[in-house]
């Protein structure tokens, strides 16, 4: 009995942990990206439309994340070490890395490779939940050495609305 109830409290523990761990990374703020709220309180003209936002897969508005998930059911592409040059009404572009599971042999056993990119934001509309802002609605990534196999040189994906 004392052997089961020991591995019990050792499993619970453990279990704990993990969810502490994944709770805390996926809870993590993205290196300080500035909201639309935000961006909205430092204009001093009512006026004067808001910069376009990026909306990230919990519909959180974002300006110049320092990282962003591509794919947002299973996480095995996303955007890291973002770095804007540029972000006005009409597009963004940054440089960084784009991390994809080659999912070999299947993605749970895959592994996660680092590609760098230029990433291009633009198409910005009205965003349907806030109509007072306006989001990108294309995202396009540049592979400027290796690419992941079976993709493209260049990728453009459309972002949610």
């Amino acid at each position: 009995m004392r052997k089961l109830t020991v591995r019990a409290a050792v499993t619970f523990c453990a279990a704990v942990s993990l969810a502490t761990v994944m709770g805390t990374a996926d809870a993590a703020p993205v290196t300080s990206p500035r909201s639309a709220h935000t961006l909205a309180q430092e204009s001093t003209q009512p006026s004067v439309p808001t910069q376009p936002v990026i909306v990230d897969c919990l519909w959180h508005p974002q300006v110049e994340p320092g990282n962003f998930v591509l794919a947002c059911g299973d996480g095995n592409s996303r955007l890291t070490s973002l770095q804007w040059s540029r972000w006005d009404a009409n597009s963004a572009v940054a440089s960084g890395v784009n991390v994809v599971n080659d999912c070999k042999p299947y993605c749970a056993a895959g592994t996660f490779r680092k590609y760098p990119v230029t990433v291009r934001l633009d198409r910005p509309q009205t965003w349907k939940k806030n109509p007072q802002s306006s989001q990108y609605t294309r995202l396009s990534l540049v592979y400027t050495d290796s690419k992941p196999a079976g993709y493209g040189q260049t990728v453009a994906y459309p972002l949610w609305n």
